[in-house]
């Protein structure tokens, strides 16, 4: 968590001491640096107040061959792996400024779990939005106990504003940041992976700029059992991870989305204690592309009835993908860190999904315009097993002959096999048909 102004103090203040010399030649003895003792303590003093998530046995291990095993840390009160983080620094606080209260900015899985949290400990809590965040998410924050003020047309102004209050009124101002304490709690999650799952290979982790989940809970893996491969897979849009890795310090001048399709998948580095704690114990990170995490969502809805976000869906995209071909054959856990995807972009990403995956394809081709042509289409494609999703037809702007008539059909087949199979039935019969390319 990053304080600001006068309030830095405090965080500094509740952060556990590290004795300068450690036992652990892996960490360093620097006090941000985090042990295997201060997750311990977190994964104690949380037990009460955040989900155990289960670590189940997926479906969808013989289909990548290996044992995959998911963490479904979506099923969080808020949907997020962050409120693991959020509580142990709320409940670490000084209980002078848990009674003055506590601010943020931004519409995040952060902001979220600090709104939750914070009103059950019975925290005073703000949270600043900026008018362009969605109705449904300044709902959402508002149920969970928050109050919420829409400030400034942009994140930057939402932020600002939410500075001035808390100098102003001697609230403590959060942001997401790689403190001891935030990471501890999230390196929770690395414990019960531990504990749930037995004779682990390797665990899979979302990476990008807030990698404070991969870092901490490399921390406890690594201490428990060094053999066990720790990944973070991120964006092949936005390697921030990689790109800070390779300069050895986080660095200034990354590519970052504001889409909300990304959350923090496309976040810039926010910290060089993650970072220092990525590069000494994480084996392996590798970047996806965006095709891989909309068919990763796909497959989490489909196998695991699981609705999650880019962030959730990112580490099972490696696999999807076919980056880590040396896992194969082996006990796999991949940490589902986030459902919270809006409904208008649940829509968007099934159907962008569906095409990818060539399960929904669309061609178009010319018919005479005589009574029947068109019900010989419709038969050729029950013939096949294609189902009808759209079929549009025009006669108006048609190029060939007269009394002709352009016929666009959008169809869902099973698969890749199926869509081959069917494209060369209707070639055979209608030499013409132009496919829509994906």
């Amino acid at each position: 968590m990053k304080i600001v102004s006068r309030n830095e103090e405090l965080l500094r203040d509740a952060l556990p001491r590290i004795p300068q010399s450690s036992s652990r030649s892996s960490l360093s003895s620097h006090n941000k640096l985090i042990r295997f003792e201060d997750i311990s303590a977190a994964a104690f003093k949380i037990q009460c107040g955040v989900q155990k998530t289960p670590c189940m046995y997926s479906r969808l291990s013989k289909q990548y061959g290996m044992d995959i095993y998911l963490k479904k840390e979506f099923l969080q009160y808020t949907g997020s792996v962050k409120e693991r983080g959020v509580l142990y620094l709320l409940t670490s606080l000084p209980q002078d400024q848990q009674r003055k209260g506590v601010i943020v900015a931004l519409d995040s899985n952060f902001s979220m779990a600090v709104a939750y949290h914070a009103s059950e400990l019975r925290i005073p809590v703000f949270v600043i939005m900026s008018t362009s965040t969605s109705p449904a998410r300044v709902k959402m924050c508002r149920e969970y106990g928050a109050m919420v003020i829409s400030y400034g047309t942009t994140a930057k102004d939402s932020q600002t504003h939410a500075r001035r209050l808390a100098q102003e009124n001697g609230y403590l101002y959060l942001e997401e940041e790689d403190s001891a304490l935030y990471l501890s709690g999230l390196g929770t999650v690395g414990l019960e992976v531990y504990e749930q799952v037995p004779k682990l290979d390797a665990v899979i982790f979302p990476a990008g700029g807030h990698c404070g989940l991969l870092a901490g809970s490399a921390a406890a893996l690594k201490h428990l059992n060094p053999h066990i491969s720790v990944i973070g897979v991120e964006s092949e849009s936005f390697p921030v991870l990689q790109q800070s890795l390779k300069a050895g310090h986080p660095t200034e001048d990354q590519a970052c989305s504001n889409h909300h399709f990304y959350g923090d998948v496309s976040g810039l580095c926010f910290g060089s204690n993650s970072l220092q704690l990525t590069g000494k114990l994480v084996d392996k990170v590798v970047a996806v592309r965006e095709e891989d995490i909309l068919i990763s969502i796909l497959r989490l809805l489909e196998y695991e009835r699981a609705t999650v976000d880019a962030e959730g869906a990112i580490g099972l995209a490696a696999l999807v993908a076919g980056k880590l071909p040396e896992l194969k054959g082996k006990r796999v856990a991949v940490v589902i860190c986030s459902g919270n995807l809006e409904l208008h972009l649940l829509q968007q990403c099934v159907a962008r999904g569906l095409t990818l995956d060539n399960r929904v394809c669309r061609f178009s081709l010319v018919l005479s315009d005589c009574p029947g042509d068109i019900s010989k289409l419709l038969e050729s494609l029950a013939r096949e097993e294609a189902r009808v999703l759209d079929i549009k037809q025009e006669r108006a702007f048609v190029t060939s002959e007269l009394f002709t008539v352009e016929v666009t059909c959008t169809v869902e087949t099973r698969d890749k096999i199926h869509t081959a199979q069917l494209r060369n039935a209707l070639l055979e019969r209608y030499p013409t048909a132009a496919w829509t390319e994906r």
